[in-house]
């Protein structure tokens, strides 16, 4: 049996931009990808904590260090400028390693830039 495991999460980081006229995806800092183990291209689910929207989409690098979250096409229609969202990413595992999985959360100060 397999099942499908959430693997990353990006908590309550802030949206900074949204772009309806841009093929869709979601911009996210690199730096955040990175940390929380996203590759460009990964399908993500965006969960918005303050109009309840849950959309998927998929991850493209933003500019490094910039705390960038930005919404594109779309997407653009889920969230505004300030929005906090949870960004998360899953896996497709097998019965035994999903037992020992655990989501790797990455949280964030009110510039998207990881806590320590």
């Amino acid at each position: 049996m397999q099942r499908i495991m959430c693997k990353s999460k990006i908590h309550r980081v802030k949206v900074t931009a949204t772009k309806l006229y841009y093929e869709g995806s979601i911009a996210v800092d690199t730096v955040l990808l990175a940390a929380a183990d996203i590759l460009p291209g990964e399908k993500v689910e965006v969960l918005n904590l303050n109009n309840g929207s849950r959309i998927e989409t998929y991850a493209i690098p933003g500019k490094k260090g910039s705390g960038e979250v930005c919404l594109n096409g779309p997407s653009a229609r889920f969230a505004c400028e300030g929005d906090e969202v949870i960004i998360l990413a899953y896996a497709v595992v097998d019965n035994e390693e999903a037992k020992n999985m655990k989501t790797k959360v990455v949280h964030v100060d009110s510039s998207n830039k990881v806590k320590d």
